[in-house]
């Protein structure tokens, strides 16, 4: 586990720096190994951190999520935890060049292992945008930045769920993002680990295209009851995007 530095940092052999378009803060990115989609930002959209509470992201990567959580809600404190160290270090690296240190904090750390970097029942909120992959079955270097972000190299869904659960205060919510075609073995397993899912909304390319992403909200010890939002189409048929999609990338512009 370490914490990253705070002084400005300097960008790296092919890393940029993007504006992501909200309060002038910017990320920095190294297009070789992974940049951050569509996905992060309907999560970072749909969580809620309300005052005064602890947000943590399972598997920040370069930590766009706890960067746009920050801007967005008034919680005390936003941590990522990332397993990669080098990417770990550029999210550490993101937070210092937007001067956010105070309330954004990068660790280094092990999903899977949560409960030996973090105390048991010591966040309100948990974010994640995990792999969506079951498996590294194929993969010629199951070690590249982008198998690790797409495929369950590092951890399974199982043990990012138990991670999740473990760290959550009773009657927190777990916020995550993931494809629809896991659904069932989604939803089975949050419940196997009392995370009880209460909102749910799928997100489709075109309103008739199926659709290729879905956005969970839990609570911990929740009571079986969920909502399921109407979809969110991305594109009108001319490739435009939708006005509600508009409309919440203008949400994180304000």
């Amino acid at each position: 586990m370490s914490k990253m530095p705070s002084e400005k940092p300097v960008l790296m052999p092919g890393e940029r720096l993007d504006d992501l378009q909200r309060d002038g803060l910017r990320i920095i990115q190294n297009p070789s190994w992974f940049c951050f989609g569509m996905d992060a930002v309907l999560l970072s959209w749909f969580a809620r951190v309300e005052e005064g509470q602890k947000c943590l992201d399972l598997g920040c990567g370069n930590g766009v999520i706890p960067i746009l959580m920050y801007s967005r809600w008034p919680g005390e404190s936003f941590t990522g935890l990332e397993i990669q160290p080098d990417v770990a270090q550029m999210a550490g690296r993101s937070v210092a060049w937007n001067g956010i240190g105070d309330k954004v904090e990068i660790i280094t750390g092990d999903v899977c292992r949560g409960t030996e970097i973090f105390p048991k029942a010591s966040f309100d909120v948990i974010t994640s945008n995990p792999p969506y992959l079951m498996d590294a079955h194929g993969l010629k270097n199951p070690g590249d930045h982008k198998a690790i972000a797409r495929h369950e190299v590092a951890c399974s869904l199982k043990q990012w769920i138990e991670t999740a659960t473990k760290l959550l205060k009773p009657g927190g919510h777990f916020y995550m993002v993931h494809r629809p075609f896991r659904l069932a073995e989604i939803i089975y397993t949050l419940k196997q680990y009392k995370l009880e899912p209460k909102r749910m909304r799928l997100v489709h390319p075109y309103v008739d295209k199926e659709p290729n992403m879905v956005l969970i909200d839990c609570a911990k010890g929740g009571n079986p009851r969920i909502t399921v939002d109407s979809p969110l189409i991305v594109y009108n048929k001319d490739g435009s995007y939708t006005d509600e999609i508009y409309q919440i990338y203008g949400e994180m512009k304000n």
